[in-house]
């Protein structure tokens, strides 16, 4: 698809001087942009992110799923 953009001279400056570095089209920096900036605000990661656990401590309780976001959340909220 084909879209007209208003950015400012310098950060088009500084994007094309990066694509050309990277031996990649402008297009593609601005589409990788994009992407990151629609990927941070979709939410927690997802499977891929494994939380650490510290094996000398014992790691973590009990019936604790740190792959289950919503269960850590209810966990969180308990009294």
């Amino acid at each position: 698809m084909r879209i007209t953009l208003q950015i400012s001279d310098d950060l088009l400056a500084r994007a094309r001087a990066l694509a050309e570095e990277e031996g990649r089209t402008l297009d593609s920096l601005i589409e990788e942009g994009v992407v990151l900036v629609l990927k941070k605000r979709e939410g927690p990661p997802g499977k891929d992110f494994k939380l650490p656990i510290p094996k000398s401590k014992g790691g973590t309780l009990p019936g604790v799923d740190i792959d289950n976001w919503a269960s850590l959340e209810d966990l969180m909220e308990e009294d």
